[in-house]
């Protein structure tokens, strides 16, 4: 057997050249240890508020990880042989053993990839390995997880210690109860562990139960949301209660940045034909571009950070959607336009400094020549960092290279992890930082910042940025 050692290189993401190096070295040991901020992300509020021992390494590190089994799938291997739930009831690999060791099987699969960064320093540095993963060490890695997972210290509440997590946030839909985030009230991690207000559920009219969706918020608000004005009342209402369980932020999934600006008149006729089940394709496009300037109104109101995060083409497998529901990896990055789409909404609210919007993208190519330019001018608007299919160290780099020059540091917001993997967010905090530095180091060496200034803009984009982003204490 010959299985390779598990090392994590203390130079790694630094650059080659040692001059560079040296200087990324110096940033990065000024900011390596400070507290983790994840303002943006999809962990499960239970694990927290139940504070149980997870059982189990497959269900843990494996099933709700999209970048996971969407490489193995593309590699032949069927979600069903990975236990990934059917929505038909068909029976599905329930061997969680087994699962682990046809991961393992292929784990040289990503290589080169950022999950590899991020799952390599879960298995070093949370579960102390020292050999590679790989099929001769599957069932050594599968059982001293299992066996590490039930100790006291492996409880989340414990591990948010650990990581030096000084807050997350959460994501839910607008019907949600919040039990798990009240159930945290009095426990001292209600500070730590908040809520974010992401309402597609109730503003996307192309999902199929966006009807019942209307209905069940006039049960939660008791507003009348048959008619315009008590549908705003009624978001305005779960808005106040995500506020009062911790929000900072509110999240908006839609598939284009599309805005719009309508009468009051107009947007109420809209509403019903929306609500009647009668509204065409555009439409319905219409009207979620209406709801991003509502959403943004209300933001100036309460005071909530918006996040935009558009341009994923959602569910492009209907095979897969079909037989496995949302969120099963075939999402895929599309074009998406922001100066026109935009417009409606930056003209009524773009020039309000006290208005925090931060856009997101997957779609590169706007990022000098669209993003940059207009946070670079709008007070309301601040730049997300890079998201999802570039979260990695390349995507990094890339908009680092691209959004500086127009748009500074300022009009950025630091990092957020956006996952479901809890056991990642130090990983991918460090990937983000050792990159920062990176692109610092660089500018020092090429005598186009000192290196104090470097040190503060290091500081800034760990900690400083995105606590003043998401308005958080």
């Amino acid at each position: 057997m010959n299985v390779q050692r598990l090392t994590l290189h203390p130079d790694r993401l630094f650059p080659s050249d040692p001059v560079v190096r040296d200087i990324a070295r110096r940033l990065y040991q000024q900011i390596k240890d400070l507290p983790i901020v994840s303002p943006h992300g999809h962990t499960d509020p239970s694990w927290f508020a139940d504070n149980a021992n997870w059982d189990n390494a497959t269900s843990l590190l494996l099933l709700p990880d999209h970048y996971v089994f969407r490489m193995l799938y593309s590699q032949g291997i069927t979600l069903e042989e990975l236990g990934i739930h059917r929505e038909d009831g068909v029976a599905v690999e329930s061997d969680y053993r087994k699962i682990f060791q046809i991961f393992a099987k292929h784990y040289h699969l990503f290589r080169g990839t950022p999950s590899r960064l991020w799952l390599d320093s879960v298995f070093h540095d949370v579960f102390g390995f020292t050999k590679m993963l790989c099929e001769d060490t599957a069932n050594h890695y599968y059982d001293s997880i299992n066996a590490q997972l039930a100790k006291p210290e492996f409880k989340p509440r414990a591990l948010l210690e650990r990581f030096n997590i000084e807050l997350i946030a959460t994501t839910e839909g607008a019907l949600n109860d919040l039990k798990h985030h009240a159930a945290l009230k009095g426990s001292g991690f209600e500070t730590r562990v908040i809520t974010t207000f992401r309402p597609d559920d109730v503003i996307d009219a192309d999902r199929e139960d966006f009807v019942r969706n209307i209905a069940k918020l006039a049960e939660l608000t008791g507003e009348d949301t048959q008619n315009w004005q008590g549908y705003l009342a009624a978001l305005r209402k779960r808005r106040a209660v995500f506020r009062e369980h911790g929000a900072t932020a509110t999240d908006h999934g839609h598939p284009t940045a599309f805005t719009a600006d309508l009468t009051m008149n107009d947007a109420a006729a809209l509403y019903q034909r929306c609500i009647s089940g009668k509204a065409s394709a555009t439409e319905k496009e219409l009207f979620r571009g209406q709801m991003l300037t509502e959403m943004a109104g209300m933001s100036l109101e309460d005071g909530m950070t918006m996040q935009i995060h558009p341009g994923a083409h959602r569910n492009h497998n209907k095979v897969i959607f079909d037989r496995f529901g949302p969120d099963k990896g075939a999402d895929i990055p599309s074009a998406t336009e922001y100066v026109q789409a935009l417009k409606p909404l930056l003209h009524k609210y773009g020039n309000e400094a006290k208005l925090n919007i931060i856009l997101f993208t997957l779609d590169e190519t706007t990022y000098a020549r669209e993003l940059a330019p207009l946070a670079g001018h709008y007070p309301a608007l601040k730049l997300g960092p890079a998201w999802w299919f570039h979260d990695s160290p390349e995507g990094m780099l890339r908009f680092r290279h691209q959004v500086t020059e127009t748009a500074g540091f300022y009009n950025t917001v630091g990092f957020n992890d956006d996952t479901r993997a809890f056991l990642s967010i130090p990983a991918r905090h460090d990937v983000a930082r050792r990159i920062d530095c990176r692109f610092l180091a660089g500018l020092v060496a090429e005598h186009r910042l000192t290196e104090e200034e470097a040190g503060e803009l290091a500081y800034e984009l760990t900690s400083g940025l995105v606590k003043k982003a998401y308005q958080l204490k």
